[in-house]
């Protein structure tokens, strides 16, 4: 983990919680309720001025940012006070108004990152574009199992609705199983007519090296560049990773147009001399050739469009919108495979050091170039903006959830919680916080351990 990669985990974490708390400010302002103190960035002061009563600072630490309401005296204690201006004697209505007003701006960054992003790249529709050879739609196509043509609209998967191409990837990759019928729900671009189309595996058993890889040789090392890798491999010794390049087998390049023949020769329990790239260093290691379960390919190949006018901009932004949907339906999902065991539940939930080693991943990657990496670190800040919504509205102290929760049992009840229970919720959330940060830790290092 290089130093770099965590001063850009560090400037990207701060600038995601520096523009929920101008959420907070803004709204406040509008609403003509008074602050105090707004610093952007903790630690020592940079840049300090004073503008409307307000006192505004830049700080040396990029890692965070906070709104301060209440006034202290000399001794640090509240200054009590029945102004009206002030956020505790305001409205419950305008209350709760700036306590959403956070986790709304982060909502709103992830759809203007995901915009600026798929404006400057392209973006992924449910419009299949093409059919891969030997795949099951390859199989749909030829026997005419279903009315299907270039150009369909993938609405569904096995009934779950599918909202952006991310959904679907989920679903046919994590929500089923790859030996699994997969049944699409596909709209026509011809008639518009809804029709169902079921994707059914050709499953094999042979050995195997137990990857997944991209299928055009990449130019620098002559190879794969690997895309998932089964946990199967080398008898559950995995020893290829993502992001490696597979280069050739016993000597034999992956790029030699008889590769294929020559590795389904091989029988199993054969140990092959696995050549490959890893950061651009080149290794040589021993695997076992396991026996797997083989299913071909779904098949679908969706369609992208590069923004080059104002309509392409528009479905751009439409998949933008999208994408909060697609990242919150895709994280309850994650949670749910952890309770039903398909993931490990070190992967639930993941704290800074986990986000750090993320980024390190991609800063670190001699493979990618400068553009590479920057798209990668901005897409993850746009998952991370739409992602801090949710932790935000969680009920644990410090965070908005537990404002919000007190302003609206407040509403209902047409007068503040007594103060024993809202110390008891406090206590509790504080708990949870302490908890739920203790797990974070231990399954950052567990992840970095396994690694």
């Amino acid at each position: 983990m290089s130093i770099w990669s965590i001063i850009v985990a560090i400037i990207m974490l701060g600038l995601l919680v520096t523009v929920h708390e101008l959420g907070h400010f803004w709204v406040a302002r509008l609403l003509k309720i008074k602050a105090y103190e707004v610093a952007i960035f903790v630690g020592p002061k940079l840049i300090d001025w004073r503008k409307n009563d307000v006192e505004y600072s830049i700080r040396a630490i990029p890692f965070g940012a906070y709104v301060r309401f209440t006034d202290f005296d000399e001794n640090g204690e509240v200054i009590v006070s029945d102004d009206p201006n002030l956020l505790i004697n305001s409205p419950r209505w305008k209350r709760l108004l700036v306590s959403l007003a956070g986790p709304f701006m982060n909502l709103m960054l992830g759809v203007v990152i995901f915009s600026v992003l798929f404006s400057l790249t392209d973006y992924a529709t449910l419009e299949v574009g093409g059919i891969r050879p030997g795949s099951q739609l390859a199989e749909v196509v030829i026997n005419e199992t279903a009315p299907f043509d270039i150009g369909d609209e993938v609405l569904k998967v096995n009934g779950n609705r599918v909202m952006t191409a991310y959904d679907y990837l989920y679903e046919v990759d994590q929500g089923i199983s790859k030996t699994e019928t997969c049944v699409l729900t596909m709209r026509s671009h011809i008639t518009g007519d809804i029709y169902e189309m079921e994707l059914v595996p050709q499953i094999e058993q042979r050995p195997m090296i137990g990857i997944t890889h991209y299928s055009e040789i990449d130019e620098r090392y002559n190879g794969w560049e690997i895309m998932d890798v089964s946990e199967s491999q080398n008898n559950g010794d995995p020893i290829l990773e993502i992001g490696d390049y597979l280069v050739a087998v016993d000597g034999k390049s992956v790029a030699d147009e008889d590769f294929v023949d020559y590795f389904n020769n091989l029988t199993e329990g054969d140990t092959m001399r696995l050549t490959y790239v890893r950061n651009g260093v080149e290794y040589e290691e021993d695997c076992i050739k396991t026996l797997m379960t083989y299913a071909n390919d779904r098949g679908l190949m969706l369609y992208s469009y590069e923004v080059t006018d104002f309509s392409t901009f528009l479905g751009a932004l439409k998949t933008a919108c999208l994408m909060p949907y697609t990242v919150v339906n895709v994280s309850i999902k994650s949670i749910g495979d952890v309770f039903e065991g398909h993931e490990e539940v070190y992967n639930m939930v993941s704290g800074p050091i986990g986000m750090t080693a993320v980024v390190s991943d991609v800063v670190d990657d001699v493979d990618d170039s400068f553009m590479e990496k920057f798209v990668t670190v901005v897409q993850m800040a746009g998952i991370i903006s739409i992602g801090l919504v949710l932790t935000n509205m969680l009920p644990i102290p410090g965070l908005d959830g537990v404002q919000v929760i007190l302003i609206v049992v407040e509403m209902i009840m047409g007068h503040p919680m007594s103060k024993k229970a809202e110390n008891v919720i406090n206590v509790a959330g504080f708990v949870l916080l302490i908890c739920l940060a203790l797990f974070a830790f231990a399954s950052d290092i567990i992840r970095i351990i396994l690694e």
